[in-house]
């Protein structure tokens, strides 16, 4: 009897644990710490997380579901996508991917180098864009599917971000 309480309580720890890591990492909080980092890093201020902009990134993840295709909502804010196959696949996940992408901006020339991608990046830290919302969904392949949206939009041809 006693081995059959101990197995059960270790079942509810793990089961536990496991429904806490799911959610972790996918909190306004999450999302506005991944941003407001790598644009300390680089003089901005911070972004304030706001539900409109939350609930229309949300609306529009969950319309993604069927194909979880990086394709653009073209709403009035700016976005960044991204999707990934793991469980664990974040809305931290994302951002980083977006930051990731740091080394390919030059500043000097205001570009990306070497035919590389560099605008989630640019629209992670550009300075006009102070508030954001996320959303994420499970999409029906198994991936999940992340849209921050950003206002002010940011990536303006000819302006710097910061």
């Amino acid at each position: 009897m006693v081995s059959h309480k101990i197995s059960l309580s270790l079942l509810l720890i793990a089961l536990s644990s496991l429904i806490i890591c799911s959610s972790a990492q996918n909190s306004a909080l999450d999302y506005v710490n991944a941003h407001n980092t790598p644009r300390g890093q680089v003089g901005c201020s911070t972004v304030t997380w706001d539900t409109t902009l939350a609930n229309y990134a949300q609306n529009y993840a969950n319309q993604r579901i069927g194909d979880c295709a990086l394709t653009h909502s073209y709403g009035p804010y700016g976005e960044n996508l991204a999707k990934g196959s793991s469980s664990t696949f974040s809305g931290v996940s994302a951002v980083n991917l977006w930051v990731a992408e740091k080394p390919y901006y030059s500043y000097a020339t205001n570009s990306c180098t070497g035919g590389n991608q560099c605008l989630h990046y640019t629209q992670v830290v550009w300075r006009d864009s102070v508030r954001i919302g996320c959303g994420r969904a499970r999409c029906n392949n198994g991936w999940y599917y992340v849209v921050c949206s950003y206002d002010p939009p940011g990536n303006w041809e000819g302006e710097w971000p910061y």
